[in-house]
Protein backbone atom coordinates (compact mmCIF):
# COMPACT_ATOMS: atom_id res chain seq x y z
CA UNK A 1 0.00 0.00 0.00
CA UNK A 2 0.99 3.54 -1.17
CA UNK A 3 1.19 6.15 1.70
CA UNK A 4 -0.98 8.85 0.74
CA UNK A 5 0.27 12.10 0.21
CA UNK A 6 -1.19 15.79 1.61
CA UNK A 7 -2.36 17.64 -1.10
CA UNK A 8 -4.09 21.72 -1.37
CA UNK A 9 -7.04 21.78 -3.34
CA UNK A 10 -7.67 25.27 -4.37
CA UNK A 11 -11.05 26.78 -5.68
CA UNK A 12 -9.57 26.83 -8.94
CA UNK A 13 -7.88 23.62 -9.21
CA UNK A 14 -9.06 20.52 -10.15
CA UNK A 15 -10.39 18.07 -13.22
CA UNK A 16 -13.42 19.87 -15.09
CA UNK A 17 -15.40 17.17 -16.99
CA UNK A 18 -18.74 17.49 -18.67
CA UNK A 19 -20.08 13.81 -18.06
CA UNK A 20 -23.54 13.74 -20.30
CA UNK A 21 -24.28 17.64 -19.36
CA UNK A 22 -23.19 16.64 -15.52
CA UNK A 23 -20.41 19.38 -15.69
CA UNK A 24 -17.92 17.96 -12.79
CA UNK A 25 -14.82 19.29 -11.36
CA UNK A 26 -12.70 16.08 -10.10
CA UNK A 27 -10.98 17.58 -6.95
CA UNK A 28 -9.21 14.43 -5.55
CA UNK A 29 -8.92 11.26 -7.37
CA UNK A 30 -7.95 7.67 -6.31
CA UNK A 31 -4.37 8.77 -7.43
CA UNK A 32 -4.48 11.52 -4.55
CA UNK A 33 -5.88 8.85 -2.13
CA UNK A 34 -4.20 5.93 -2.71
CA UNK A 35 -7.93 4.66 -4.09
CA UNK A 36 -9.65 5.17 -0.68
CA UNK A 37 -12.35 7.45 -2.42
CA UNK A 38 -12.50 10.63 -4.81
CA UNK A 39 -14.19 14.16 -4.27
CA UNK A 40 -15.97 15.37 -7.34
CA UNK A 41 -17.60 18.89 -6.85
CA UNK A 42 -20.56 19.60 -9.48
CA UNK A 43 -22.36 22.40 -10.83
CA UNK A 44 -25.25 22.12 -12.86
CA UNK A 45 -28.11 24.54 -14.37
CA UNK A 46 -31.40 23.05 -13.64
CA UNK A 47 -32.67 20.76 -15.23
CA UNK A 48 -29.68 18.69 -15.32
CA UNK A 49 -29.87 15.34 -14.00
CA UNK A 50 -28.43 11.72 -14.12
CA UNK A 51 -31.50 9.09 -14.28
CA UNK A 52 -32.15 6.19 -11.81
CA UNK A 53 -28.83 3.85 -11.35
CA UNK A 54 -27.32 1.61 -9.70
CA UNK A 55 -23.27 1.41 -8.44
CA UNK A 56 -22.01 -2.59 -7.46
CA UNK A 57 -18.81 -1.15 -6.01
CA UNK A 58 -19.46 2.21 -4.51
CA UNK A 59 -20.91 4.02 -1.58
CA UNK A 60 -22.04 8.30 -2.19
CA UNK A 61 -22.17 11.14 -0.49
CA UNK A 62 -23.83 13.95 -2.15
CA UNK A 63 -23.67 16.87 -0.31
CA UNK A 64 -25.26 20.01 -1.44
CA UNK A 65 -23.70 23.11 -1.26
CA UNK A 66 -26.14 25.49 -2.76
CA UNK A 67 -29.49 25.49 -5.21
CA UNK A 68 -31.45 22.63 -4.50
CA UNK A 69 -31.17 19.14 -5.75
CA UNK A 70 -34.15 16.55 -5.99
CA UNK A 71 -33.10 12.88 -4.93
CA UNK A 72 -34.88 9.90 -5.28
CA UNK A 73 -33.04 6.43 -3.65
CA UNK A 74 -34.82 3.15 -3.31
CA UNK A 75 -38.31 4.46 -3.62
CA UNK A 76 -37.61 7.81 -1.56
CA UNK A 77 -37.59 11.28 -2.86
CA UNK A 78 -36.77 14.35 -1.51
CA UNK A 79 -35.52 17.78 -2.49
CA UNK A 80 -32.20 18.61 -0.60
CA UNK A 81 -30.95 22.18 0.30
CA UNK A 82 -27.76 23.78 1.00
CA UNK A 83 -26.32 21.85 3.63
CA UNK A 84 -28.25 18.84 3.06
CA UNK A 85 -26.86 15.62 2.66
CA UNK A 86 -27.58 12.17 1.54
CA UNK A 87 -25.72 8.73 1.76
CA UNK A 88 -26.16 6.15 -0.93
CA UNK A 89 -25.00 3.25 -0.53
CA UNK A 90 -23.82 0.90 -3.07
CA UNK A 91 -26.78 -1.33 -4.29
CA UNK A 92 -29.28 0.99 -3.82
CA UNK A 93 -30.89 2.42 -6.94
CA UNK A 94 -30.77 6.70 -6.80
CA UNK A 95 -31.10 9.65 -9.01
CA UNK A 96 -30.61 13.04 -9.18
CA UNK A 97 -32.17 16.14 -11.03
CA UNK A 98 -31.17 20.32 -10.29
CA UNK A 99 -34.57 21.64 -9.28
CA UNK A 100 -35.72 25.04 -8.51
CA UNK A 101 -34.82 28.27 -10.69
CA UNK A 102 -30.70 28.81 -9.83
CA UNK A 103 -27.94 26.64 -10.51
CA UNK A 104 -26.77 23.80 -7.70
CA UNK A 105 -23.26 22.88 -6.48
CA UNK A 106 -22.70 20.48 -4.94
CA UNK A 107 -19.58 17.98 -3.55
CA UNK A 108 -19.92 14.29 -4.49
CA UNK A 109 -17.92 11.83 -2.31
CA UNK A 110 -17.36 8.32 -3.30
CA UNK A 111 -15.61 4.98 -1.77
CA UNK A 112 -13.50 3.60 -3.15
CA UNK A 113 -12.42 5.86 -5.88
CA UNK A 114 -12.38 4.93 -9.26
CA UNK A 115 -15.52 5.95 -10.76
CA UNK A 116 -13.24 9.23 -12.10
CA UNK A 117 -12.11 7.08 -14.93
CA UNK A 118 -15.73 6.15 -15.76
CA UNK A 119 -16.50 9.48 -15.82
CA UNK A 120 -12.97 10.45 -18.16
CA UNK A 121 -14.58 7.94 -21.08
CA UNK A 122 -18.04 9.28 -20.85
CA UNK A 123 -16.69 12.71 -20.79
CA UNK A 124 -15.05 11.84 -24.41
CA UNK A 125 -18.36 10.95 -26.05
CA UNK A 126 -19.28 13.34 -29.22
CA UNK A 127 -21.68 16.36 -28.04
CA UNK A 128 -25.35 15.83 -28.86
CA UNK A 129 -27.80 13.43 -27.83
CA UNK A 130 -25.73 10.67 -25.91
CA UNK A 131 -25.42 7.10 -27.88
CA UNK A 132 -27.24 5.23 -25.18
CA UNK A 133 -26.00 1.65 -26.03
CA UNK A 134 -22.22 3.38 -26.12
CA UNK A 135 -22.78 5.28 -22.96
CA UNK A 136 -24.23 1.61 -21.42
CA UNK A 137 -21.27 -0.34 -22.76
CA UNK A 138 -18.76 2.37 -20.71
CA UNK A 139 -20.39 2.16 -17.31
CA UNK A 140 -20.90 -1.64 -17.27
CA UNK A 141 -17.57 -1.63 -17.50
CA UNK A 142 -17.32 0.21 -13.67
CA UNK A 143 -20.21 -2.16 -12.48
CA UNK A 144 -22.40 0.76 -12.93
CA UNK A 145 -26.34 0.48 -14.78
CA UNK A 146 -29.26 2.35 -15.17
CA UNK A 147 -32.74 1.03 -14.15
Amino acid sequence: MNPTNPKIVRKVDGQILNVLGDRQNIKLSGQDTDGKFTLIEQYNDPGVGIPPHVHENEDEVFQVLSGQVEMSIGDQTTTLNKGDLIFCPRGIPHAWKVVGDEKARALLSIFPAGLEDMFQELSQLPAGPPDLEKVARICSKYKLRFV
